[in-house]
C-alpha cells in the first residue's frame, strides 16, 4: 500500500477514529486503526468491539492495499508535523508503515499488525430511515448530559430512543433528573425503545453539520448511523429503561420566567462558593425577584438577585446547581420557564415559548 494525502485531511479523521478506540496503551489489533487505499480514496476504520467507525477520504493512491497502524502514535505523528502532503508506504515484508512529509525531511516508521486480524463490522440487514440531522443533533444535545455514570445502574448509562405515536423520542436520566426531547417522526413503523451508548452520539455531535439527513437503522442489538462519509454502528445497552411517564408531572401550579443568560451567569458566580460534595444552591422566589444563594460554609457564602416574572408566594427551592446550569446552557433561547408545585416535588425547566423538549429536576433536602 502506498498513497499521498494532505496532512489536515487525514488528521481530522484519525482524531475521530482514536476517540473510538478503547485502549491507547496496550498494543493490540483494537488499538490499531485500519487503513485501505483503493480507487483514489482511503478507507479508515476503528473499533472497540462495541462502537464501530468507518469513513473515506480522498487520496492519491500509488499502490492499493490495506494496513493497520497503532492509533495513538499515528495521531501523535500527524499532530506534530507541519501542514502539507504526506506519503505513506506499507511494506508487507517488514510489517512497517513508512511516513514522510513533503515540507520537512521527517521520516517515521510504525510497526503494523496484520490487517486480516482486524474485526469485521456488522451489517444492518434492515432498512435505514432518513431524519434531518439538525433535529437529531438537537435531540442528542438536549439529553446526553443527563446520562447516568453509575455503572451499577447500567440501564441508565445511555440515551433511550424510541418511535411512538408519530414521534421520535429521546430520554436520559440519572435518577435525580430527566431530559426529554421529541420530534415528528418520518413515516416508519414504531420500534421498541432502545438504549444508545453516549460514545456514538458524541461523535455525531462533534463531527456532523446541520445540513442534510442522517440515516438510521435499528435492530434488536445494534444501531447503525450514516451521515456524510461516515458509517457508525454501536451495540445497544441491554436492560429495562425506567418508566418515564411516572416521572413527568401532570400539572404544576406555580411558575416563573427568567432570562437565560442572566441565570447562567448568576449560577456561575454563586457556584464558586458552593460545597463541592453537594453542589447545593437555593432559589429564593419573591414577587418579581429570584435570589440565587448558597449557605455559609467554611469558605464563605454568595448571593445574587436577578429580576424574574413571578407573582406568587415567597418560596425557597434547594437544587443541584449543575442540574440547572446544564439544561439552561443546552436550551438556546432568551427566556426560560421553571414550573413547580412545592419545595419537595420535581421542577420542570422549559423554553419560552414551549418547544418539544423539557428537563425535570428533583429538589434536594434543604
Amino acid at each position: 500500500m502506498k498513497f499521498v494525502c494532505e496532512r489536515n485531511v487525514l488528521l481530522k479523521e484519525i482524531s475521530i477514529a482514536q476517540e473510538i478506540i478503547a485502549s491507547k496503551n496496550v498494543i493490540s489489533i483494537l488499538s490499531n486503526i485500519y487503513l485501505e487505499a483503493q480507487d483514489d480514496s482511503l478507507t479508515i476504520k476503528a473499533t472497540d468491539l462495541k462502537v464501530n467507525f468507518q469513513t473515506k477520504v480522498p487520496v492519491t493512491v500509488i499502490e492499493p492495499g490495506p494496513a493497520t497502524v497503532f492509533g495513538d502514535k499515528f495521531l501523535g505523528i500527524l499532530s506534530s508535523v507541519p501542514e502539507g502532503e504526506m506519503e505513506f508506504d506499507y511494506n508487507e515484508s517488514d510489517s512497517k508503515v513508512k511516513i514522510k512529509t513533503s515540507v520537512k525531511k521527517v521520516n517515521f516508521q510504525l510497526r503494523s499488525m496484520a490487517s486480516d486480524k482486524f474485526p469485521d463490522f456488522p451489517v444492518a440487514g434492515v432498512d435505514y430511515f432518513e431524519f434531518p440531522i439538525k433535529d437529531f443533533k438537537e435531540m442528542v444535545s438536549q439529553t446526553i448530559f443527563a446520562v447516568s455514570d453509575d455503572e451499577t445502574r447500567f440501564f441508565m448509562n445511555g440515551v433511550f430512543f424510541e418511535k411512538t405515536e408519530g414521534k421520535l423520542v429521546m430520554v436520559a436520566t440519572d435518577g435525580r433528573r430527566l431530559a426529554y426531547a421529541s420530534k415528528n417522526a418520518p413515516p416508519i413503523e414504531d420500534f421498541t425503545g432502545i438504549i444508545i451508548p453516549p460514545k456514538i452520539l458524541n461523535v455525531i455531535l462533534k463531527r456532523s453539520g446541520d445540513e442534510g439527513n442522517v440515516e438510521i437503522a435499528v435492530t434488536s442489538k445494534t444501531i447503525f448511523i450514516r451521515f456524510g462519509s461516515y458509517n457508525l454502528s454501536s451495540v445497544l445497552i441491554e436492560g429495562q429503561f425506567p418508566n418515564i411517564r411516572k416521572v413527568i408531572p401532570e400539572k404544576q401550579e406555580n411558575s416563573f420566567e427568567i432570562n437565560r443568560k442572566e441565570m447562567i451567569d448568576a449560577l456561575k458566580r454563586v457556584s464558586l462558593l458552593v460545597e463541592q460534595k453537594s453542589n447545593r444552591i437555593y432559589i429564593g422566589l419573591s414577587q418579581g425577584v429570584v435570589k440565587i444563594y448558597c449557605e455559609e460554609g467554611e469558605i464563605g457564602d454568595a448571593k445574587e438577585e436577578i429580576p424574574c416574572n413571578y407573582d406568587g408566594e415567597e418560596i425557597s427551592l434547594a437544587l443541584n446547581y449543575r442540574y440547572l446550569e446544564e439544561p439552561f446552557k443546552a436550551i438556546g433561547v432568551d427566556e426560560m420557564c421553571i414550573r413547580f408545585t412545592n419545595p419537595s416535588k420535581a421542577i420542570t425547566i422549559l423554553p419560552v415559548p414551549e418547544a418539544d423538549f423539557f428537563h425535570i429536576v428533583m429538589p434536594m433536602q434543604s
